[in-house]
């Protein structure tokens, strides 16, 4: 009676919402069976995004958008909240398993050219989804509301500012005002909370739309290039003969490799934690380096290495040029071959743009080009002393900020040049004209030096290199 009872529950449940119509057919659909291991990376990204939908409705809770206390509700949900460190962690860890998944996603179906006839447009709103998730990464850093978030966002405003025409209208809207503030930070979680989650939500449901229409593509065959003429009738006699269905036979794979990307991004939030918040925003400090998430640390890399006046056109160039060559992509090639070995620049592509991106993002973390303003003073190891001129004018190398930018011995920035054996290469005036005057990228110190204190470092910089025959540093008098 029991089971009849919630049979007949079911049937009446099943009987308005159409699950038998509509879900089952969904879940049995017919998927090759070479559709193996390959075919695991969109599921795991959509498994990735609603980790970051959870996550970020708890964050939510917590979180206060806008006021002073924006940045408070970030220390409380770390330190005080119950589980906060946690849900935090998983949601920082989460956004980057999404990014990385979707580009691996998209990488796999390029090398496979799975964007050809028929499914173009599967490719074009898998694009769109791709730059809405960095959209999406990009809003959520402002979120953090640290000193390096607010900074990350005035750059962004800057650059969007370029824009011929709209640029200041542009700038304004991302702002929210003239300046960073909290009409910036509701004007972010806006975006990074609804707009962004509703367009993949809709681009989601967009894609499976089209992925059911045009079914799972088989991995390429050499003999079997794409015709679009003959494709979908070879495709539906391939399927029927060959396919297997999607529940109970192949969702497993999904499911395991799915399992392992909550497990990792669990394991990272507890035996990591969640990122360390910078000081608290203060937009009159200029001691700060604004460093944005690793996935675009290339294009930060790539931004500080130009050239000023490339500058503007890169900004507003790459993102277009970007997404436009990665959108029409299936209408400049929508048939022929596509095993990767009849591709071969397809995989030079790829390893191309892999090393391009590593060497990029490896620069950009170390950002050479910017101050060190963490720099600690020279021990008296590099100076050769701890007492007297010499470690005076060592000193006072740290206390004028000389470090910040320059490094002597392995101490120091690399925003300007090496000093470690300038005494070899500058004379005294040499030295001190430079200091006075500054050069490239470099201040002039004449009104914030005295005399004394110029002395002090120009005879410090005079030992660097020239040493004595017992390999002591050599003494410079003025």
């Amino acid at each position: 009676m029991s089971d009849n009872f919630l049979t007949r529950t079911w049937n009446w449940i099943d009987n308005r919402i159409g699950f038998s119509d509509y879900i089952v057919p969904l879940m049995v659909h017919l998927v090759p069976d070479n559709a193996r291991w390959w075919y695991i990376f969109g599921s795991a990204t959509l498994c990735a995004f609603v980790v970051q939908v959870l996550t970020g409705i708890s964050l939510a809770m917590s979180y206060v958008p806008g006021g002073e206390n924006t940045y408070e509700s970030l220390v409380y949900i770390t330190n005080t909240a119950p589980l906060g460190s946690l849900v935090r962690g998983m949601h920082y860890y989460g956004a980057s398993a999404m990014v990385m998944l979707a580009v691996i996603h998209m990488v796999q179906v390029y090398m496979h050219a799975t964007y050809k006839y028929p499914r173009e447009m599967n490719w074009m709103s898998g694009v769109v989804l791709l730059f809405v998730v960095l959209g999406m990464a990009f809003t959520g850093q402002l979120l953090r509301w640290d000193a390096n978030g607010v900074w990350s966002v005035t750059v962004a405003a800057e650059m969007a500012g370029r824009t011929p025409i709209i640029g200041p209208t542009l700038a304004h809207f991302i702002l929210g005002g003239e300046t960073v503030g909290g009409s910036t930070i509701t004007r972010f979680f806006a975006m990074h909370v609804f707009i962004m989650p509703a367009l993949i939500f809709a681009g989601i449901g967009l894609h499976m739309l089209l992925i059911m229409r045009h079914g799972i593509s088989e991995m390429p065959d050499v003999k079997e290039p794409v015709d679009p003429d003959t494709y979908k009738e070879e495709y539906e006699k391939r399927i029927h003969k060959t396919g297997v269905p999607f529940w109970p036979d192949a969702i497993w794979r999904d499911m395991i490799f799915s399992t392992i990307i909550v497990a990792v991004i669990l394991g990272c939030a507890l035996f990591l934690g969640p990122p360390a918040l910078d000081p608290p925003p203060n937009p009159s400090s200029i001691n700060a380096n604004p460093l944005p998430d690793w996935y675009f640390l290339w294009y930060f890399a790539v931004l500080s290495l130009l050239p000023p006046q490339l500058e503007t056109w890169v900004i507003l160039g790459v993102p277009v040029l970007g997404f436009l060559g990665l959108f029409f992509l299936p209408m400049i090639s929508n048939k022929g071959h596509r095993a990767p070995s009849k591709r071969p620049w397809a995989g030079f592509t790829v390893i191309f743009g892999f090393v391009a991106f590593l060497v990029l993002t490896i620069y950009g973390y170390k950002k050479p080009w910017s101050p060190d303003f963490g720099v600690k003073f020279l021990p008296a190891s590099i100076v050769g002393t701890d007492q007297g001129p010499l470690a005076e004018g060592a000193k006072l190398m740290h206390i004028k900020g000389c470090l910040y930018c320059h490094d002597i011995g392995g101490y120091g920035g690399h925003r300007g040049p090496e000093l470690t054996e300038i005494g070899k290469l500058l004379t005294r005036d040499d030295l001190i004209i430079r200091i006075n005057n500054g050069g490239h990228n470099m201040p002039a110190f004449a009104s914030s030096i005295s005399d004394q204190e110029l002395q002090l470092i120009v005879g410090f910089l005079l030992t660097r290199g020239v040493m004595h025959e017992d390999n002591s540093p050599a003494t410079a008098t003025p």
